[in-house]
């Protein structure tokens, strides 16, 4: 591993798009800097033997150049969340008619105001077994827009409490395709 140099060397690991504080995510992805060429499925392989059970390392590869984190552009999360599903339908519904939905938020900066709807490029709502899910794809903009504030947006806009101690679950990010709305792989960018 490479480590910055200076005084107070740390290793060169950069974390991107870092999920937040008590959500579960598939798709966290780091960069790690080396001090010489090695092959990824050796870094993969000592990754693995390193790390506790559960916390997988699904791929490695090498950098295509430039920045990670401007190659996360947006995300997919599914929110389990103990609501009736007929109420969160309707709520969704009237979230996505609404132009603009502001949030508060406090932030390294205090608290903050920012509109949560125009992040969210999709968002449907169905049954689940805990009550009903959300499928929710985000642009990540700054400031961001965590699929907390989407709850609180909803909340605000259709007067529907969504339940207490949602499951937030990142399931992707990565580049945005602006036609299809689907989410690439970050790792492997088309020149």
């Amino acid at each position: 591993m490479a480590y910055s140099s200076g005084f107070n060397p740390h290793p060169r690991i950069s974390y991107a798009g870092a999920a937040p504080t008590g959500s579960a995510s598939e798709a966290e992805y780091l960069e790690i800097g080396l001090a010489e060429v090695v092959d990824p499925a050796t870094v993969h392989a000592s990754l693995a033997e390193a790390l506790p059970d559960g916390l997988d390392v699904v791929e490695v590869v090498e950098s295509p150049g430039g920045s990670l984190a401007d190659r996360l552009e947006a995300s997919r999360w599914q929110i389990d969340l103990g609501a009736p599903s007929a109420e969160l339908v309707a709520a969704v519904a009237r979230f996505l008619a609404t132009d603009a939905v502001l949030v508060e938020r406090m932030t390294k900066k205090g608290m903050r105001e920012f509109d949560c709807r125009a992040a969210v490029v999709a968002l449907e709502a169905g049954p689940h077994e805990r009550g009903a899910r959300l499928e929710l794809t985000l642009r990540h903009t700054v400031p961001a827009v965590r699929p907390d504030d989407v709850l609180t947006g909803i909340a605000s806009v259709a007067g529907v409490q969504v339940g207490e101690n949602p499951l937030l679950t990142r399931l992707a990010q990565g580049p945005l395709d602006a036609a299809t709305g689907a989410i690439g792989d970050p790792l492997h960018t088309a020149s």
